[in-house]
């Protein structure tokens, strides 16, 4: 085992009761992010940053694990991102989202897939992980993934039934602060927020928690299993999501995310993914017992 401190730096939360969930107008049908309900948590820590590469490297070379992209050969990479050598391997696109691509080859080492490596990339998210990866490092580390209640009372940053975690203007000021889609998607990215794929996980200002990128950047996997039912309470106490599914929850949105075309980079956004399912844009945080 790694140790807590292969985790890297836990912030202490206090938990107590907040309001999880949303009603925006603007939400997507069947996310199921309301209704808007109290729910109290123990305390407990979360993880500053998500993994980064850097971290995940610590743990393969501790371990000898391999991930499920690794073992199944392939992974989902933007099109865009696809180069020459990442191409000729490709299985083909998505029907239904043909911005995404089966490379084979792609994984956490080499995110576009051949031709593509982790230069200067020690300190971004690692991506090309399933819930099962994340559920290894977790274990090696002796912590474990977020409840979707503690990843949202995490985001929230003490702020309550705002859309970001920052407050209700997405880029205030006219300053950004998170890192996803600038332009029309998926034709073309300005990169107005800095970055045009991962940005590194100490970008931009941290909420009121000191967490950085609850919003955009890549996708964070939660350990519940996904639903749309929620329970009552009042309040809920430490919910836990659905005893079993098909889906894991998945939070934060990513890079990828635009207001046309998915905005849950809103801190009630849900998204969710089949346990196996890996991409360059998911990755995860870890949490913990408070300490």
């Amino acid at each position: 085992m790694g140790g807590v401190g292969a985790a890297g730096r836990m912030v202490p939360l206090e938990g107590g009761v907040f309001l999880q969930g949303g009603a925006d107008a603007d939400a997507v049908p069947g996310d199921g992010e309301g209704p808007v309900r109290a729910v109290r948590l123990a305390p407990f820590a979360m993880a500053q940053h998500a993994v980064t590469n850097e971290r995940f490297a610590r743990f393969v070379r501790a371990t000898g694990y391999r991930t499920q992209a690794e073992r199944s050969g392939w992974s989902f990479v933007f099109s865009g991102f696809v180069g020459p050598a990442a191409a000729r391997v490709a299985r083909g696109a998505v029907a239904a989202a043909p911005w995404w691509w089966a490379v084979e080859g792609a994984c956490w080492r080499r995110p576009e897939g051949p031709g593509s490596g982790l230069d200067h990339r020690a300190h971004h998210p690692v991506v090309h992980v399933s819930h099962d990866d994340a559920r290894a490092l977790a274990a090696w580390a002796g912590v474990r993934l977020p409840t979707e209640a503690e990843w949202e009372y995490a985001a929230r940053g003490g702020l309550e039934q705002r859309r970001y975690p920052w407050g209700d203007e997405l880029t205030p000021g006219g300053g950004h602060r998170c890192n996803i889609w600038q332009g029309s998607f998926p034709q073309h990215n300005t990169a107005a927020d800095g970055h045009v794929g991962t940005a590194p996980v100490g970008t931009y200002r941290p909420n009121g928690h000191a967490l950085f990128n609850m919003a955009g950047n890549v996708w964070e996997w939660c350990a519940d299993w996904f639903g749309t039912d929620h329970p009552a309470g009042d309040p809920l106490m430490d919910p836990r999501g659905p005893q079993a599914g098909t889906a894991r929850v998945l939070r934060g949105g990513s890079y990828l995310c635009h207001y046309g075309h998915c905005n849950r980079y809103r801190v009630a956004a849900r998204h969710a993914a089949v346990p196996d399912s890996t991409a360059g844009n998911v990755g995860f945080r870890l949490a913990a017992a408070h300490p």
